[in-house]
């Protein structure tokens, strides 16, 4: 049974704005968290010489929950940088949705590999990926160490429909509790534009039989809005509220033109929440999500980065920048929206609205041991006043020293410790130059 120890830091268990413990002590215990606090509360056997055959010393460190990235499409490392600068639907239409058609299984590998190898050095634990081929994207995860949430994105009607449902079956019997539990699966329609309402009801059917949640894209841009007043008279929250995913959990990613009948709709759902990405939001134009209605509905919100062919990086840091700055200047109120609410929104607001809140999000004892620690001796975080400023405001990805996902250690000083960095870069550059020439050939 492995044990680790991690002492001397400051511990941020994130179960509240005070719990904040600067001389603090995390006890793991074979991938669960046996203790998390202060030192002068840890039991007298965590602290006994010998009991940890790990001890890590954290002194000049903030030791908190891993990052908690609640919506991407993890391959689309491969395509970061490809196509830039352009609106949502002609940047799907044009660019995007033709390189997907030449993908491979192995692109998928090599990608989520690559995604996989960056969201842990940057102190990302757990992502929520739509994509194809996700089980060639679970094999990665297995292999890396991460922890994953894998949903095979359904476009379509007709066979399509039919043959990617039958693709997310296979996924959810072959996947959902694998790689020792780190990987979970939902059902993903890609939204209701692409999505019959036919289809979603089918989905939410499913979801019922399954036992599982819903992934899905909604109210992203207001081409969207509009493409869907014109076919349906609907707003897509209404859509979907009528397909009856709002009777499940529901992940929805972006929200960002919602009105205040569609966030009462939304509420409705038993679980699930708002997957805010505005980074991705900004970069294609969309607006700016109205996260402040969305929290004072009671609606669970966390941060995603949307796929690196948007968002062109797989951090939280400068996601929890930019929420906070946004919705600052939305308000007019600096005080609206915090620091800490930031550092939640990328750890326990991401856990909830994954349906994952009693396995991480929080140090507490009995939830898995995803934990990271960002080290504060580096000129750009110091002082440390308040760490939640620090963390919000102040912390990149190198920043990031160690990191644990079921309390074994995946990146130690800041190198990946569980693939070999060199051949997933190597690797990832030699199926993305493929796969453009692929798409090319086929464009003629």
């Amino acid at each position: 049974m492995e044990r680790v120890l991690i002492r001397g830091g400051t511990v941020i268990t994130m179960t509240g704005p005070e719990a904040v413990y600067p001389d603090g002590v995390v006890a793991v215990e074979d991938g669960v968290i046996r203790y998390a606090g202060p030192r002068s509360g840890a039991p007298a056997e965590v602290l006994a010489p010998g009991w940890a055959g790990r001890e890590i010393d954290a002194t000049d460190r903030l030791v908190l929950p891993g990052l908690v990235n609640t919506h991407t499409h993890a391959a689309m490392v491969l395509l970061r940088g490809y196509a830039d600068d352009m609106r949502l639907m002609e940047w799907l239409q044009t660019r995007i949705w033709p390189v997907e058609a030449a993908l491979t299984p192995e692109d998928i590998y090599w990608g989520t590999a690559l995604a996989a190898a960056e969201s842990l050095l940057a102190g990302v634990t757990t992502f929520n990926d739509m994509y194809i081929f996700e089980e060639e994207a679970a094999r990665a995860v297995e292999a890396l160490g991460i922890r994953a949430v894998l949903c095979r994105g359904i476009i379509g009607s007709g066979p399509d429909f039919q043959s990617r449902v039958e693709e997310a079956r296979a996924l959810l019997g072959r996947w959902h509790g694998g790689a020792g539990g780190r990987i979970t699966t939902l059902l993903a329609p890609h939204a209701p534009y692409t999505v019959p309402p036919a289809e979603l009801e089918t989905i939410a059917g499913l979801a019922a039989d399954w036992g599982v949640g819903i992934h899905i894209h909604l109210a992203e841009t207001r081409d969207e809005i509009e493409i869907l007043r014109k076919q349906y008279g609907k707003s897509p929250f209404e859509i979907a509220h009528e397909a009856g995913l709002t009777r499940h959990l529901v992940v929805a990613a972006h929200c960002v033109h919602a009105t205040d009948r569609d966030i009462e709709l939304f509420a409705q759902a038993p679980g699930g929440g708002v997957a805010h990405c505005p980074v991705s939001n900004l970069k294609l134009a969309c607006g700016v999500a109205p996260i402040l209605k969305w929290k004072a509905a009671g609606v669970s919100v966390g941060l995603g980065t949307d796929g690196a062919a948007s968002a062109n990086q797989l951090s939280l840091w400068g996601e929890m920048r930019l929420m906070a700055l946004l919705q600052k200047n939305a308000s007019g109120d600096p005080a609206a929206f915090t620091a800490y609410d930031a550092v939640h929104a990328a750890t326990a607001g991401g856990a909830a609205v994954l349906g994952l809140q009693d396995r991480i999000g929080t140090l507490e004892p009995g939830k898995r041991a995803d934990i990271i620690l960002v080290n504060t001796s580096r000129p750009s975080l110091t002082p440390v006043h308040d760490p939640f400023s620090t963390l919000a405001y102040s912390t990149n990805p190198g920043d990031v020293e160690t990191v644990l996902v079921d309390g074994r250690v995946v990146v130690e000083e800041g190198r990946l410790v569980t693939g070999d960095l060199a051949e997933i870069v190597a690797k990832a550059r030699e199926q993305a130059r493929a796969l453009l020439a692929r798409a090319e050939a086929a464009r003629g």
